[in-house]
């Protein structure tokens, strides 16, 4: 359907005042300092892209290219050139941005998290079905991964996403609680939930704290927030004991100085090493018990430095036992 919608637009000039904005557009983020830049583009080279619209009344409603008509406004320009496309149904005045888009600069997440519902809403009116995660992310052109990203945003309480609003506002280089942040801390949080449910009383005031924690520089990275996962998990993958694991998540997620990392590194990281190597001494072992039973036959064809790597481990083998 989107393809017909495409295929059947003509390119006119019109003038900006004519146009209106798109109210289903999902883009709600217009930073001044990228705004600036377009506009000098604009002013200098002129448009280089056409906006696409539709028709409605005696007007048109943007599809794409609301910042180019916003710039063209304040720049008075007379007309501006435009694809003209029939109407579109809801949903597909909906999929056509989200497709537009896919093909250029990627929007916030949270831009695309908010006109999600809508897109599921008309979905269900059309095919009397909500789409499942397969048949969203064939529809919105975004990958299943984004799929879920968006989602983790969508569940995020009002305070948090007013306050993702706040830090989305201003330039990229003045935020600080990025959509990753978020979505990193949430997906760590709900980790924690399942795996240790007693380490968390009340949440808004763990989410709270990890913010302040992050803006301080206690955590220094938001893949820190899978390290916290992580211990979460020690529990099953590494035989940690329930009461320790709870303990150090519990000073992690508490107002104090602690970082993620710190209590990691100290506490589990050489665990989850040792991890490792067990099951790399369990591949090793096979594999030479292999050997072993068919000495002959393997040790002729052995690769050299395989051999030489063998030896080598060995000697380092027994000084660590002591041999």
């Amino acid at each position: 359907m989107i393809k017909e919608v495409l295929s059947k637009s003509e390119l006119e000039e019109i003038p900006p005042g004519k146009i209106k904005r798109n109210p289903d557009n999902p883009r709600i983020f217009f930073r001044p300092k990228e705004m600036e830049t377009l506009m000098a583009s604009i002013g200098k080279y002129g448009i280089q892209v056409p906006i696409t619209v539709y028709a409605e009344g005696g007007h048109y409603v943007l599809i794409d290219g609301e910042r180019r008509w916003r710039c063209a406004d304040k720049l008075n320009l007379k007309t501006i050139p435009a694809l003209v496309q029939p109407k579109p149904s809801p949903l597909d005045n909906l999929l056509l941005m989200f497709n537009i888009h896919a093909l250029r600069e990627q929007w916030d997440y949270f831009t695309i998290a908010n006109k999600l519902p809508s897109v599921i809403q008309e979905f269900k009116k059309l095919h009397g079905k909500e789409p499942n995660e397969i048949e969203l992310s064939e529809a919105t052109g975004l990958t299943r991964s984004q799929v879920r990203r968006c989602r983790v945003l969508l569940d995020l309480p009002k305070k948090y996403k007013d306050l993702l609003v706040d830090e989305l506002s201003l330039p990229k280089q003045s935020q600080q609680l990025s959509e990753d942040f978020f979505i990193e801390m949430e997906k760590s949080l709900k980790t924690v939930q399942s795996r240790v449910p007693a380490a968390v009383q009340n949440l808004d005031r763990v989410r709270d704290a990890l913010i302040k924690k992050f803006r301080s520089g206690v955590i220094g990275n938001i893949t820190d927030f899978r390290k916290l996962s992580k211990i979460a998990t020690s529990i099953e993958k590494i035989g940690v004991q329930e009461r320790e694991a709870k303990m150090a998540i519990q000073q992690i997620l508490s107002p104090n100085k602690v970082g993620i990392d710190t209590v990691y590194t100290e506490h589990f990281a050489l665990r989850y090493d040792e991890k490792k190597v067990l099951i790399s001494i369990d591949s090793i072992t096979d594999y030479l018990e292999t050997i072993a039973t068919h000495k002959e036959q393997a040790t002729a064809h052995l690769d050299p430095e395989l051999k030489k790597r063998l030896k080598h481990l060995k000697e380092i083998i027994d000084q660590v036992l002591g041999v």
